[in-house]
C-alpha cells in the first residue's frame, strides 16, 4: 500500500526502489537514508555508491537506500551533472534519482538517517523526535580510517571534488556494508 508520502514523492520523480526487491513485494531489512543540504551532490550520491556496492558485493542483504536534503532549494532535480559523470565514470548509475526534503515521517521510517555533515546532523537533531534522535549519524563515522567527519560539499567547487566525495563514500560504504552484515535488522 502505498502512503501518501510516497506518492508525492512519485509526484516528484523520486521512485522508491530497493536494492533487491520493490517495497511492496518484500519489505528490506535495513533502510538508510542519506542526508545533505540540498540533495543534488552528496547524499544522492551516497545512495547510487551504497545500492550499486550492495548489488555488486553483498547481494545477500535486503537495503532500501534513499537520500533527501534539509534544505529545499532543488526538490524534483537530479543530481547535479558533475555528481552524476563522476558516478558514471565509475560505474554507477544516479539516473532516476530527484531531490526530496527530510520530512517528519523519515525519522521514523529509516533505520539510518546519515548526514554528510555536523551541519547536517545537528539540524536533523533539531527535526528529529526524541525517540528516533539515536538513528541519526555521520556518514563517515562508519570509516574513521579516513580521518575526517565530514564529507566536503562539491557543489562550488571544481568536478575534483566530485571524485573526492566517491572516493569517501565509497570506502565509508564498504564499511557501513560490514555493520550491516553484523547487525540484526529492526523489528518493526
Amino acid at each position: 500500500m502505498t502512503t501518501l508520502i510516497e506518492k508525492l514523492l512519485n509526484r516528484v520523480g523520486k521512485r522508491e526502489t530497493s536494492v533487491q526487491a520493490p517495497e511492496e513485494t518484500a519489505r528490506p531489512e535495513h533502510r538508510i537514508l542519506f542526508v545533505c543540504m540540498g540533495n543534488i551532490c552528496r547524499s544522492p550520491t551516497a545512495e547510487g555508491v551504497l545500492r550499486h556496492l550492495v548489488a555488486a558485493e553483498a547481494p545477500e542483504l535486503s537495503v532500501f537506500a534513499d537520500s533527501a536534503g534539509t534544505h529545499a532549494y532543488h526538490i524534483g532535480e537530479p543530481p547535479d551533472p558533475r555528481a552524476r559523470r563522476a558516478a558514471e565514470r565509475r560505474g554507477i548509475d544516479l539516473s532516476g534519482l530527484r531531490a526530496r526534503r527530510v520530512v517528519p515521517e523519515d525519522f521514523a521510517r529509516f533505520d539510518l538517517v546519515l548526514a554528510m555533515d555536523d551541519f547536517n546532523v545537528a539540524l536533523l537533531q533539531d527535526q528529529c523526535p526524541a525517540e528516533h534522535r539515536e538513528r541519526i549519524q555521520l556518514f563517515l563515522d562508519y570509516a574513521p580510517d579516513l580521518g575526517r567527519r565530514d564529507v566536503p560539499d562539491p557543489y562550488y567547487g571544481g568536478s575534483n571534488g566530485f571524485e573526492y566525495v566517491l572516493d569517501l563514500v565509497e570506502a565509508a560504504s564498504r564499511s557501513l556494508i560490514v555493520h550491516l552484515r553484523t547487525r540484526a535488522p529492526r523489528r518493526r
